[in-house]
């Protein structure tokens, strides 16, 4: 495919990251949304082992100071953890007061298993209780080193609100990095973005270009009001810059399992996801993919009219038929479900088709040609 295509983003490309991880929120941040529905802990445990499939490094799996119903779930989340010996990382997160961090410090004594504790606390004037993306220099300077003193091993920058744009994620973990270097101390620089602006994805990853070497997201972006860093859609993004190296195959899964569990819909157009995101009916679009099929050259289909392999992420291209379709779509409808492409047969699926102001549903086509088989037996008895 290179000589096939001239990809600009290589021309002048950031570097890579030395390091870059990644913190899954779904099951803690993303269950905040005033939308979404509490999943079961059966339900809880599947997206557990998917999050461990597609190398989620670390996974957030609750606030135990919520109350004792958040306690049970996230005991047996830990559980889950050591008793199948999955290689992500747990944590959970806590207001800097014991009520919350005896939960989880009594957990980490049942279970066995060690527990991040990701202290929150408020920094912005406006808000004296919500985020770091608007606070003052000196203030957070004052909360970083004493966070450091007190011997945190990270330092998380939350754009609670989403307001940060990518020169001001830079800016603030650059700043961030500043005061770690000055301390001396090996800490690491967490970023947790909102995408209240639409830019949790990009600021995620202007972070890990200033210095962050860990983001955090939910699946389908999930989350306080409009959500948080979609990370199915950052880690499909790291993948295709080469900052990492995963196998996505299982993410499709992933992401239809959060969607079933919470009763989040995925829109039709949610990229990579969405069921729009490899399907076609234009006449142009298809026939170029159809061309690639006919060469079998999968590699060829997914990136003609793609700028995500739908293999990438366990999903395949699909040509539908519809009133902006070519007769190729509907000869390639045909015989990818092993009928026969009779002329007539085209020709009448393609009339209707342009009658239509919707992409056919397979119903319908399949009434089509079963009204046209139903004429012909007719013709043949008379």
């Amino acid at each position: 495919m290179d000589d096939l295509i001239f990809d600009w983003n290589l021309e002048s490309p950031p570097p890579k990251p030395p390091v870059v991880q990644l913190n899954d929120e779904t099951l803690r941040d993303g269950l905040q949304s005033p939308s979404v529905r509490a999943p079961t802990i059966e339900q809880k445990l599947r997206i557990l082992h998917l999050l461990d499939r597609i190398g989620i490094d670390t996974a957030a799996i609750g606030l135990p100071g919520a109350g004792p119903h958040v306690v049970r779930d996230v005991e047996r989340l830990a559980a889950e953890i050591v008793e199948c010996r999955l290689n992500v990382q747990a944590n959970c997160v806590a207001r800097t007061v014991i009520a919350d961090i005896q939960p989880i410090a009594d957990i980490v004594q049942r279970t066995g298993l060690p527990i991040e504790c990701g202290c929150f606390i408020g920094s912005s004037p406006i808000r004296q209780y919500a985020d770091t993306t608007r606070s003052d220099p000196d203030t957070l300077r004052r909360l970083f080193e004493t966070a450091i003193n007190a011997g945190a091993h990270r330092l998380c920058i939350a754009d609670t609100v989403g307001h940060a744009t990518p020169a001001g994620a830079r800016a603030v973990v650059r700043f961030a990095k500043r005061v770690v270097e000055a301390s001396g101390a090996d800490v690491g620089i967490d970023w947790h973005g909102h995408r209240d602006r639409d830019m949790g994805t990009i600021n995620s990853l202007a972070a890990l270009e200033a210095g962050a070497s860990r983001v955090h997201g939910t699946m389908l972006g999930i989350g306080e009001r409009v959500g948080n860093t979609p990370m199915d859609l950052l880690m499909v993004n790291l993948v295709l810059m080469g900052w990492i190296e995963r196998d996505l195959t299982h993410l499709n899964d992933l992401v239809r399992a959060v969607s079933d569990a919470t009763g989040e819909p995925i829109p039709d157009n949610y990229p990579v996801f969405g069921r729009d995101a490899f399907r076609t009916a234009t006449g142009v679009h298809a026939a170029a993919v159809v061309k690639a099929f006919h060469k079998n050259d999968s590699d060829l289909a997914d990136r003609v009219y793609s700028g995500v392999p739908a293999r990438l992420v366990g999903r395949s291209q699909q040509i539908e038929i519809g009133p902006m379709s070519g007769r190729s779509n509907v000869v390639y409808w045909l015989e990818h479900r092993g009928f026969t492409a009779d002329d007539e047969l085209v020709d009448r699926v393609f009339r209707r088709a342009k009658g239509s102001p919707t992409v056919l549903t397979e119903q319908e086509i399949l009434r089509e040609i079963a009204n046209w088989k139903s004429e012909k037996v007719a013709e043949v008895e008379k």
